[in-house]
């Protein structure tokens, strides 16, 4: 009932495909849609905003139907939180992950991969880390083992897939194809020094 009055008292707000709600935008300077979070100018505090969703962009206008924020739509749990939206930037990690189970020591032990695997996941806001972990640890290396699960854990890093299940996908693919690289140096062949001949010495009363 709230929001069907608020969108009442908007009326310079414009039509627009796909699916609209009206989020009040929390101290985080986030939004939360489908339960995943965005990020929008930290001016925006305590303010409502409109958020529309279509073909996997979520779009948050203003009251005035000023557009402050675009994200790609992602999945429950996760969060899209860009540095522009900030007064001051992110402070950069000044430790590694520590582990505080034993799954967590098993899964670290994997090396500078797995611990890539843990920032990015927690950077992207992950609720279920933990328990991707476990998962990953407990059924994926008893499974394939160590070599080939870093190896799924870099391919996921690289594409910003920080749940088990995305790992499960690239194990069941097998080996992972070729990465393509860049062009190498070129192929320098000398060639054979050949009689160089006028045309004139190709004219039919020559060649009869």
């Amino acid at each position: 009932m709230v929001e069907r009055e608020l969108l009442r008292s908007l009326p310079s707000l414009r039509p627009r495909i796909g699916h609209v709600e009206i989020r009040k935008v929390d101290k985080l300077s986030t939004v939360r849609v489908g339960s995943a979070r965005y990020s929008t100018p930290h001016t925006h505090v305590g303010r409502h905003v409109e958020v529309v969703v279509f073909d996997g962009q979520v779009r948050i206008y203003t009251a005035d139907g000023e557009m402050i924020a675009e994200h790609s739509q992602l999945s429950p749990g996760e969060a899209s939180v860009l540095d522009e939206h900030y007064p001051t930037p992110r402070k950069p990690a000044s430790r590694g992950p520590r582990a505080r189970t034993d799954e967590e020591r098993e899964f670290l032990a994997l090396g500078e991969t797995a611990e890539q695997f843990v920032r990015d996941g927690a950077a992207a806001g992950v609720a279920t880390l933990g328990r991707e972990i476990i998962e990953i640890v407990s059924e994926l290396i008893p499974a394939h083992g160590e070599d080939a699960v870093v190896k799924a854990l870099g391919r996921a890093v690289r594409f910003g897939r920080y749940r088990a299940a995305d790992i499960r996908s690239i194990l069941a693919i097998g080996p992972a194809p070729q990465e393509p690289a860049g062009p190498g140096a070129n192929v320098v062949v000398e060639l054979p020094a050949v009689e160089v001949r006028s045309f004139d010495a190709y004219r039919i009363e020559n060649l009869a």
